[in-house]
This record gives C-alpha cells, sequence and structure tokens, in this order.
C-alpha cells in the first residue's frame, strides 16, 4: 500500500521531489497534459454552450493505466502539477481520469523545490481551483476556435499546412506593421555643431553641445543654417555662464518576472526565448549538487510578481551584510502591476547560500550564465542605489547657448553587483569650472545625421511589446515566438525578426478578413476577461 502518491509533471521535478518524502510515499510523473481537445476535429461542441470534447492524448495509454494502478493502492492523492493555470488544468484532467472529485482536498503546489516548500505544500493541500481551469479552458477552446476556423481560409486561399492563431497571429500582425514603418520611412536630415573647449588652468578638453541662441531652442535641418552658425562664431569668444552641480542616484531594478529574465537573457547571453525557458525549467526542477543531491535552484519560472517572501528577503539582507557591508543594503519592497497575477513570487534563486560560483562545477554553462543572472539580479534588487556626482555648465559664445553634462561614480551601491542596460555613460569628466571665466577653444566640429526608422522587433524587444500591450502571458511568450518562427511566417536574422513573403501574405489576408479578431486590442481585451474568469469575477 502506497500511503501517499504524488503525482507532479515531469520525472525531473518527480526526482527532486522523492528525496524530501520518507516513508511510503510514491512520486509520479504525469508528463504533462494527459488528455486534451483531439487534433482531427474542432472537438467544441459550439451549438452545446461551447463545451469541449476532451480525450486521452494518444501513446499515454500505458502511463494513464499505471496512473490508475498506483492510485489504486494509494490511501491519499495528491496532485502536485506547476502552480499555475496550465498546472490547475492538468491537476483537473487527472482527477477526471483517476476518479478523484475536485472538490476533495487533493491538490498541492509549491512555488519553489525546496524540503520547506514540499513539506509545507503538502501539509496544506487544497480542492482544486475551479476559477483556474475555467480560465484555462475559456483560452483552450477560443484558440481552438480561432485556429479551427480561420486556417482552413489560409489553405484555400495559399496553401495547406498554414495555422492561423489568437495570439500568434497578432504578433505577427505587429512585425509585419514594424516593417512596413521601415519601408514607408523618410528620413530627414539633421545637423549637430560641437565645441571642444579646454579650460586655461589643466589644460583638459571637454565637450559642448549646440543647444540654442539667446535661450531660444535651435534645431539644424541643412549645411546652410550650419555654415552661418560657424561663421558666427569665427572670433567668438566662449565665457561660462552657469555651473550646476548635483547628485543622481539610480535604483536596482525589480528581481525578474518571466518577460524581463527573458528579455534580459537575450540581451545579455544571447539567449533565445525558447532556451531562456528551458534552461530556467532544469533550475526549477532539479539539479544534482554534491552534498545535496537533486536540488531544486529557482522559484517557479512562469509569473509575472515582482514580489518575494519574508524568507527570501531575510536571507538576501544577511549575504548583502555579510559580503558587502551595511552601507550596501537598503530593503526593498516591489509592487506587482495591477494585472499581474500574483499568486507567485518572482523568479530568485531558492538557496542563497548556493552562490553561483559555489556551484559552478555541477552546471552545464548555460545553466550557470542563467543562474548567475538570476542571482546577482535578485541580490542587487535589495541593494542600495548607486550615486553619481553629476554637472552641467552652460557657456556662452557670440550669443550661441553650449551645454556640457558630466558624472562621477560616488559609490558603486547595487551596480558593484549587476547592471540592466549596459549602456555606455554618455557622460565624461569635465574640469572644475568657475562662472565668468572664459574657456579655450580647442575645435568646432559640425556632423551631419539623419533620422532612422524604428528598429526591427528582436525576440526580448517583442516580449517587452507583448507585455506592455496586454497580450498574451508568462506562460504564452516562448510558444508564440517558437511557433511563428517555426511556421516560417518570420525569420531570425543576427536577432532581428522580419516577416518573410509567406508571413506578409498570410498577414494580410488575415487583416483584410478578421481584422475583429486579429487585432492588438481583441487579444489584450481578452486576456483580461481570462484573468476575470481566473479572480472569480
Amino acid at each position: 500500500m502506497i500511503d501517499k502518491l504524488i503525482i507532479v509533471e515531469s520525472p525531473a521535478k518527480a526526482n527532486t521531489i522523492k528525496k524530501f518524502l520518507g516513508g511510503k510515499s510514491k512520486v509520479v510523473a504525469s508528463m504533462g497534459h494527459i488528455r486534451d481537445l483531439p487534433k482531427s476535429k474542432l472537438g467544441i461542441n459550439i451549438e452545446k454552450d461551447f463545451e469541449p470534447e476532451y480525450i486521452n492524448i494518444r501513446g499515454k495509454a500505458s502511463l494513464i493505466n499505471s496512473l490508475k494502478k498506483d492510485a489504486k493502492d494509494a490511501k491519499k492523492i495528491y496532485l502536485a502539477t506547476d502552480p499555475d493555470r496550465e498546472g490547475e488544468a492538468i491537476a483537473w484532467h487527472l482527477a477526471y481520469i483517476l476518479g478523484i472529485d475536485p472538490n476533495s482536498i487533493c491538490r498541492v503546489t509549491f512555488n519553489e523545490i525546496t524540503k520547506d516548500a514540499v513539506k509545507n505544500g503538502i501539509n496544506n493541500p487544497r480542492k482544486i481551483d475551479l476559477n483556474l481551469t475555467d480560465a484555462q479552458q475559456a483560452r483552450r477552446v477560443l484558440d481552438r476556435i480561432v485556429g479551427y476556423k480561420i486556417s482552413p481560409v489560409l489553405w484555400k486561399k495559399i496553401k495547406r499546412g498554414l495555422s492561423a492563431g489568437r495570439v500568434q497571429s497578432v504578433a505577427v500582425k505587429l512585425i509585419c506593421d514594424r516593417e512596413e514603418e521601415i519601408e514607408n520611412f523618410i528620413p530627414e536630415e539633421y545637423w549637430n555643431i560641437n565645441l571642444i573647449a579646454s579650460d586655461k588652468r589643466t589644460k583638459t578638453k571637454f565637450d559642448c553641445k549646440l543647444i540654442g541662441k539667446d535661450g531660444d531652442k535651435i534645431e539644424l535641418h541643412s549645411k546652410e543654417e550650419v555654415d552661418k552658425i560657424l561663421d558666427d562664431l569665427k572670433n567668438a569668444k566662449y565665457k561660462v555662464i552657469d555651473v550646476k552641480k548635483g547628485e543622481r542616484k539610480r535604483n536596482p531594478a525589480p528581481p525578474f518576472t518571466t518577460s524581463t529574465l527573458q528579455q534580459d537573457a537575450s540581451r545579455k547571453l544571447n539567449f533565445a526565448i525558447k532556451k531562456t525557458m528551458s534552461v530556467a525549467q532544469t533550475l526549477y526542477e532539479g539539479i544534482k549538487l554534491p552534498d545535496y543531491g537533486l536540488t531544486g535552484l529557482i522559484t517557479y519560472m512562469r509569473t509575472d510578481s515582482t514580489r518575494i517572501s519574508d524568507e527570501a528577503r531575510k536571507a538576501a539582507k544577511e549575504y548583502i551584510l555579510n559580503n558587502y557591508g551595511e552601507n550596501y543594503y537598503e530593503n526593498r519592497f516591489y509592487r506587482a502591476k495591477s494585472e499581474a497575477q500574483d499568486a507567485h513570487e518572482a523568479i530568485r534563486p531558492s538557496h542563497i547560500e548556493l552562490s553561483p560560483e559555489m556551484i559552478k562545477n555541477s552546471l552545464s554553462q548555460d545553466q550557470y550564465k542563467l543562474y548567475r543572472l538570476i542571482y546577482n539580479r535578485f541580490i542587487a534588487s535589495q541593494m542600495a542605489s548607486s550615486i553619481y556626482d553629476t554637472v552641467t555648465v552652460s557657456i556662452d559664445g557670440n550669443s550661441y547657448n553650449f551645454k556640457a553634462n558630466g558624472q562621477t561614480m560616488k559609490f558603486k551601491g547595487y551596480m558593484t553587483l549587476y547592471v540592466e542596460n549596459e549602456e555606455k555613460e554618455e557622460f565624461e569628466k569635465i574640469p572644475e569650472l568657475i562662472i565668468g571665466e572664459e574657456v579655450k577653444k580647442e575645435e568646432i566640429q559640425s556632423k551631419q545625421s539623419f533620422t532612422e526608422p524604428p528598429p526591427r522587433y528582436t525576440e526580448a524587444s517583442l516580449v517587452k511589446t507583448l507585455e506592455e500591450k496586454g497580450i498574451g502571458r508568462p506562460s504564452t511568450y516562448a510558444p508564440t515566438i517558437t511557433t511563428i518562427l517555426t511556421r516560417r511566417y518570420i525569420e531570425k536574422i543576427q536577432k532581428q525578426l522580419i516577416p518573410t513573403e509567406l508571413g506578409k501574405v498570410v498577414n494580410k489576408l488575415l487583416i483584410e478578413n478578421f481584422s475583429d479578431v486579429i487585432n492588438v486590442e481583441f487579444t489584450a481585451k481578452m486576456e483580461e476577461e481570462f484573468d476575470k474568469i481566473a479572480e472569480r469575477k
């Protein structure tokens, strides 16, 4: 007889959880979904209140029989699938197949796979949350209707085997719209004039930008305008008329959500979105460490919350005080955005004591890189701001106004560990200048430029846009981008996402015929409605 049968989604997760549970407990994996809509037909009874017709997934018969056998031998069954809507739906389907009443206390969740979290989850079981499963079913049914009703139109008009999708087609539309903007873009000429000056005491050179004349702003669009100004400045004397000193603080970014992790891993590690998620999955489910055995290293990686637990906050504080000192620590709280599904924490390390360097030898190169990114971002989120001394100098020459900005770092703070955007500092060191003193003109430079079209999307910027526009949710970004790349609607060239001819043709057909469904507003509104279902509203 089995005391407790615990069903999770993946074998890796099952193996990690096994080591926390003694006695006659058994942990098995459902290998993801076990029931779904049939592939061969719509599988939704539109006449009968959109009732879905679920079937057991082909090829899972022996697994289902094995689960049924274990269930028969178990005193208590716990459904411990992932802690999100998809996981809730898998638990609901498992309950159906194993004859468990979904209103019985059979569901357990944990946000991280640590001994405490697992034991706490099993000690606090609950009913299956039918609001979450309804939200997942609503998405599944709507996606099926859009996909199965619109795709045949593409087969008839373009070629067989094409597919449309409620979210994927909107993503393709965004990329096609951007390409059209780029193709129709008309560059405009503009000029900048810079004074390279030096102070007379230290001979230090610095750069000043022309910003106006007699206090009015100047914009330059032709060589004639530039030549006139250069002529006016031939014999000018340059005098310091104002020096403003100040201090600038930069605050750390919050810990990662799914979308910010995908963006940063793309920017800094050159990871495709799909790769980021699969590497994160291995870190969440457990890595074999000497002295520790199988250990889950990060919290659940599908989340749009920046909240962190009190325990994690305390652990971060201790780590910062021990490794950096008191002036590097700041207790920070991050608020979730209003539409965030705040059931989860942000993505953070599960064991602060396991620093990336300490476990480097147990990780693959990709796992190490991603773990270090998550670890450092989390620790930095609880550190003090970095502080810069700033100086802005105004210089006049023959009634033309120039400005120079400089800054120097006074205190590195969180930036000792993590910089969100490796931006090149636009600021330079400016010598100590006194109001009223004259500076020496070293040279005057003029430069012609042209306005640039908007950049093409990268995977990172597309995820950012999808999130900003409320299209899809953390679990959908990676599969959406993977699908449109696999279908050859877009291609990736040096990180840029570019629509193929096929993508343009499909997009045009969909927009002409289904503009009420394939549009940003409709897709975002549906996401809000799924959220309302999940919240029982």
